[in-house]
């Protein structure tokens, strides 16, 4: 069966507008990532037990992304109230984690010829350009009470 979806340029522009004492200091950046023909856009619950909500290898899979295809990802935190920690796990199993505040997004971008593959490190001594793993999952666990958190993720 041929496809009958045609790829895309996926557009991400990130602007911040301020002015102070006058001054504009705001900022306008755009990012344009060619070939996108797959996106996954859905609305989480994320309770405060640890659960994957991103998963990411060789194969295809229910909630499993092909780690080379993937260029785009943000998770953005719709409460108003509690933030949320999120976890990323690389294939030799470093970790690292981030809070996410509510009403805040965080974007993790794919290397634009690779995707995840080699771009997650965690390590208590120095990172050099080339000790880079594959990202292979990314956990999500509430503070005081679930959130509802959006996921995007752009794939070639």
């Amino acid at each position: 069966m041929t496809s009958t979806v045609s790829a895309a340029t996926m557009t991400v522009t990130l602007t911040e507008s301020i002015s102070l004492n006058g001054t504009n200091h705001g900022s306008s950046n755009t990012l344009s990532v060619a070939s996108i023909n797959e996106v996954f856009k859905r609305i989480v619950t994320a309770t405060t037990s640890e659960a994957i909500i991103l998963s990411f290898g060789t194969a295809i899979a229910a909630g499993t992304f092909d780690e080379t295809k993937v260029m785009y990802i943000r998770i953005t935190n719709l409460d108003d109230t509690n933030h949320v920690a999120l976890t990323f796990k690389n294939e030799d199993a470093d970790e690292f984690g981030l809070k996410l505040d509510k009403g805040q997004s965080l974007i993790y971008n794919g290397d634009l010829t690779g995707g995840v593959e080699d771009t997650m490190e965690a390590a208590a001594t120095a990172i050099t350009p080339d000790t880079f793993a594959d990202l292979v999952d990314i956990t999500a666990k509430a503070n005081t009470a679930s959130v509802d958190l959006e996921i995007f993720v752009a794939c070639t």
